[in-house]
């Protein structure tokens, strides 16, 4: 066999790429970790500890990524503490609505309502991708079979007229209904718990820069109620000491780094994308913010000429070697996106050279 294409990640934190490139020091600690036996209770314990801390809240549980957390989660908050029902999930002899706003039912790869599912929730779409309102909510509240709502931070979520995460708190709580965050790739490991959300989950391979894992934070007993999962569904989705190991090894280093230092590389790249292609008038070049509210921007890049077609850019990249891969969420609307949060040094002048080539060539 060949080597592989090598590739140039310019599409962001995506699961089809690898979540994340990880540093040498995370790496590593997988590597010793697997050279040696541990006691993995114990180091589930420990790693947990850490990440409820860094993360403001009471405990933590750790998973093998954030899909997976969404449905051990779910069957927390329908199971809770009781043995016979952590071994009947996910097949329930009674109805087990889960709430899920309209424009949050999102396919990120696979459903989230399957994720639902797999937890033994009975996924309760609220309004439409339109508009879903405060009464909706309330209603749905009102019925007996409702054991949770699950609320979606995601690019791929309807952005507008969807019910607040503040407004969802406040009405499930009337309810003694937990709120459950999907924060898969969000870089603020508080910002939820502090929303008041019960549960958060995060991804540790995503904006952490982790191997393939994920966590769920929140209160006490819903977590320790995750932790029982493990017994039952979780069994299917557990995680090796490798993983963990270098989950922790990558948190050390996202706390230590902090927000404003990976703010400012990401600024740079996009600065020098802007200023070497700017003279070339193919392109028409603007800094778009992310669509999911998280505090940096990305390049978009479109075609001046009518006659070129987006997609060909898009596949005349993807296509060379390396192998540069751009966000292309937004082809259907004529332009593609270049992330800069995984691009390593030198990588900027790689694309500059060939967006050049490919305008030179028509």
């Amino acid at each position: 066999m060949g080597e592989p294409t090598e590739i140039i990640n310019a599409a962001g934190k995506l699961t089809s790429l690898g979540g994340s490139a990880q540093s040498e020091a995370v790496a590593d600690a997988q590597r010793r970790a697997a050279q040696r036996p541990v006691d993995l209770k114990a180091l589930r314990a420990e790693v947990a500890f850490d990440i409820a801390e860094a993360c403001g809240a009471e405990r933590a549980c750790i998973t093998s990524g954030a899909a997976a957390g969404i449905s051990i989660a779910v069957a927390a908050a329908i199971a809770g503490d009781d043995p016979d029902l952590v071994r009947q999930l996910p097949t329930m002899d009674k109805r087990c609505s889960v709430l899920l706003q309209a424009g949050h039912n999102i396919d990120f790869g696979a459903p989230i309502e399957q994720m639902i599912r797999l937890g033994g929730g009975d996924p309760l779409i609220l309004g439409g991708p339109e508009m879903v309102s405060e009464a909706q909510l309330a209603d749905a509240l009102a019925t007996e079979s409702v054991v949770a709502m699950l609320f979606v931070v995601s690019h791929y979520c309807v952005q507008t007229n969807q019910l607040s995460l503040e407004q969802c708190v406040e009405l499930c709580a009337c309810h003694d209904v937990p709120v459950i965050v999907d924060a898969a790739a969000e870089t603020d490991l508080q910002k939820y718990i502090v929303a008041g959300a019960d549960l958060v989950i995060c991804s540790g391979g995503k904006a952490i820069g982790g191997p393939t894992s994920g966590f769920v934070v929140g209160q006490r007993t819903l977590i320790d109620a995750c932790e029982l999962q493990f017994g039952g569904i979780a069994r299917t989705m557990k995680i090796g000491k490798e993983a963990i190991t270098g989950l922790s090894a990558a948190l050390r280093e996202y706390v230590r780094a902090g927000g404003s230092e990976r703010l400012a590389q990401s600024e740079v790249c996009n600065r020098q994308l802007m200023a070497k292609l700017a003279d070339v008038s193919l392109y028409g070049l603007r800094e778009l913010p992310d669509e999911a509210g998280r505090a940096f921007s990305r390049v978009a890049v479109s075609l001046t000429d009518p006659s070129l077609d987006i997609h060909d850019l898009a596949m005349y990249l993807s296509e060379g070697n390396p192998s540069i891969r751009t966000r292309n969420h937004h082809l259907a609307e004529g332009y593609l996106l270049i992330d800069p949060r995984e691009l390593a040094p030198g990588q900027v002048a790689i694309i500059v050279a060939r967006l050049r080539a490919f305008a030179a060539s028509r």
